[in-house]
Order: C-alpha cells, then structure tokens, then sequence
C-alpha cells in the first residue's frame, strides 16, 4: 500500500540513464529503406514516405510547397473528395508537408487498416494528376491569407530576419509573394511531381503496433516503384559570413503599439563541435520558462509577455534567433537588456544551482519527448536525415551532464556579442 504521508524522493533528471529505442532497419526491393519502431500499447501505426523534394530543389519559388499541398487533391481515378472521404471512412488521416530539403506524405491510422490504406497512397503517389481548379483554389487561399498575415508584424519579422540571415536566393531566406502564387502553372506541378515523387529520392519511416504484414504491404505497394534511397551528405564546414551585420527597422504599421523584435546570427550546422554545447547556453540565455531573458525582461521589467532564443537546427546551415514582441516604446529598452544579459554570460560564472536546474530542465524534456513510439522515430528521423551518427543522442546527453559554468562562460565570450547580431524592429 502507498505511503502518503512520506513524501517520495525527487532524483534530479541528471541522474537518470535516458535510452533511445534502437530503429529495425528493413530495405524493399527497390532500394528504399524502411525504418521501423514497433512499440506501444494502442492499436495505432503512423508511416512518413520522406521525398528529397524541399524547395531547395525548386528552380521556380513556390513550386515545391505547392506540389506537396496538391499531391492528394486528385488522381487518373479519384477526385480530391474520393480522396478525403476513403481516409476518413477508416478513421485515419493523411496529411503532407513541404520544408527547405525534405517534403513528406504522412499516414496516421488504425494498424488492422493499413491494408485498406497504403493502396491509396501509392495511388497519390503515382497517379496524381493536379486538376487546374484545384491548384486555383489553392492559389486564391493562399494569397487570401498572406495578405493577411503581412498586416502583422511577427509574421513579418520572422520572414525579413531569415532574408537577411541567408539571403532572399537561399532556400531557407525566400518567401512567398502574391506574384509567385500567379506564375505556379498545373505543368510546373506536374514536371516536379514527376521528378521529385514518382522518380524521386525517398525513404520510409514507421512507427507504432507495426501489424506482421505491414512490411510485405510496403513492398507490395512501394517496393516496384521508380524510387531510390537518397544519400545524406552534410558539409560540417563552417565560415562565418563576409558580410557585417546591420540594424534594420521596417514599418507595417505606423499607429500599431507593438515591435516585433529579431536579432541573430548565423551559425553552423549541428555537426560543428559547439553545437551540443550551446544547446546548453542557449537553453540558460532564453530557451526556456525559467531563462535569463525571461526573468530579466517578461518578470521584472514587464516589457513583453514572452521572449525565446533557439538555434534553428536546419541541414546545412543554422541561425540562432532571439525572438520577441514589445512594446514599441520600450523596444530600444528590450534590446539593450538582452545585450546586457549576453554581457553577464561573457563576464560572469553561471552558479552551480542554476546550471543544474538548466541540466534538469533539459534532460527532463527530453524524457517527455520520448515518451511514444511516434516521438522516438521522429527523433531517428531527424538524426538521420540530418547525416549525424547512430551516437549522437548518447553525446548529446554526456555534453549536457558533464558541461561546466567555465566552458558556457567560453562560448558566451565567443558567441555572445552584440555586435555579432543582426537587429530587426519591425513596427
């Protein structure tokens, strides 16, 4: 019987031995790799077709995300709604999404459905034929809501900081405009549908209670088609930009009340060997609840609701971003208290207790984060589409373990200067 009237001991998320789920690896005749996490209790599965198809691949902008989004709006046999509505008969779900290198095509389901279901993916992904007045549709809403969108300044901040970042001609610096939605043609779509899906680069990654014939259902569906495994290649080289970092203000709206802040730096890919470690010291500065910029400006000076730094953990290159809105009277104020908060990590020892806490609070979300079948192959995936090691996860959590108040006072003095960060206000 529980004793509730002794309290149980609290063991600090340091202590714990935290362990990654091994991935079974399984290749179909074609090439493609499967990798599998079968696990958990409930009788649910989710599969990730992965395209090398980003928009990084794109020579007209908006090509890729538009192709991603109509992949299931129609086939040689089926309307979109034919579509949607065999997917919602068996209570499952089939959703797509488009990012800088990669695209995918997910399925959440029912395991004892998956063979009513994976026919009618290899159907979206062999047959789609992109009907006009389905990519007209697509074209009017989404310029409908990036004209809405450009009325406020966060979202505006968020697209004219990576511009500036990377340059409007990198994948991860360009944007959507009203212009490029107009000049997205049905034979754009389909000429990069056909290069990038049915001929393209992919892999497979599953997830959940895998059925005993779920594998024999992706080589009977996928394992003859025109893919082929893709090769990760990830330059860990770094070399910082020629360019100087300047400051910019930019005016949405005149009368509004608020400043949508940004200021950041470019910054390597996770390969580099700080990359581990400044997880840590930009978990203390603004990557958390408890953070150094979230005491200082939101609990005592109350100049903003919420302020975050994070580093943008993209493929080839990264950023690391502080991201805020505040008053526009205080803006100058807000700023020059994050480059005071950067100066007392360049000239001042982090104590002992707030370095565990720090250590806690990661590794403590880190364990929520694996707490499902769905979590642990999300975080495979990204391992290996990022072409970093099997060890990875086990280096990460040494790095946050044994990391000291000496070596984030280092890499604060190597990173944390104003003057190595590019500063938008935009009001």
């Amino acid at each position: 019987m529980v004793d509730r009237k002794t309290a149980p001991s609290i063991k600090n998320a340091v202590d714990f031995n935290i362990q990654l789920q091994p991935y079974q690896k399984f290749t179909l005749k074609n090439g493609i790799n499967v990798y599998v996490i079968d696990a958990g209790v409930e009788e649910v599965i989710q599969l990730e077709w992965i395209f090398m198809a980003g928009n990084r691949y794109e020579t007209k902008n908006l090509v890729a995300a538009a192709t991603n989004h109509l992949l299931k709006n129609g086939t040689q046999q089926y309307s979109a709604f034919d579509i949607n509505e065999h997917f919602e008969f068996y209570g499952s779900f089939l959703n797509r999404a488009c990012y800088n290198e990669t695209a995918s095509l997910s399925l959440h389901s029912m395991s004892k459905h998956l063979d009513h279901l994976l026919p009618m993916v290899a159907e979206v992904l062999t047959n789609a034929t992109f009907p006009q007045s389905e990519l007209d549709i697509f074209v009017q809403n989404s310029k409908q809501r990036l004209s809405v969108n450009l009325q406020k300044s966060d979202f505006v901040a968020s697209r004219e900081i990576e511009k500036i970042i990377y340059g409007a001609d990198h994948p991860y610096g360009k944007y959507s405009s009203a212009e490029a939605y107009d000049a997205l043609t049905v034979n754009d779509l389909k000429a990069y549908y056909e290069q990038y899906y049915k001929n393209g680069d992919c892999m497979i990654f599953m997830a959940g209670k895998v059925p005993a014939n779920a594998l024999d259902l992706l080589e009977k569906y996928f394992g003859s088609l025109t893919l082929t495994n893709p090769v990760i290649v990830v330059n860990d080289e770094y070399t910082e930009p020629a360019q100087k970092p300047y400051e910019e203000d930019i005016a949405v709206d005149k009368d509004g009340v608020q400043a949508s802040i940004r200021l950041a730096q470019n910054f390597p890919n996770r390969l580099h060997p700080d990359f581990k470690e400044v997880q840590v010291l930009n978990t203390l500065l603004g990557g958390y609840f408890g953070s150094r910029l979230m005491s200082n400006i939101r609990e005592e000076k109350g100049y903003t609701y919420g302020i975050h730094s994070y580093i943008q953990a993209r493929k080839t290159q990264s950023a690391w971003m502080i991201s805020t809105e505040a008053g526009r009277d205080v803006a100058a104020a807000t700023i020059q208290e994050v480059y005071n908060e950067m100066a007392i990590l360049r000239n001042e020892l982090v104590d002992d207790e707030e370095l565990m806490l720090v250590k806690n609070y990661i590794l403590g979300s880190l364990l929520g984060d694996l707490e499902g079948p769905f979590q642990i192959i999300n975080r495979w995936k990204s391992y290996i589409l990022n072409g970093v090691g099997n060890d990875y996860f086990y280096e990460s959590i040494k790095t946050i373990k044994e990391i000291t108040p000496q070596r984030l006072q280092e890499l604060a003095f190597k990173y944390l200067w104003p003057e190595k960060f590019y500063k938008l206000v935009v009001v």
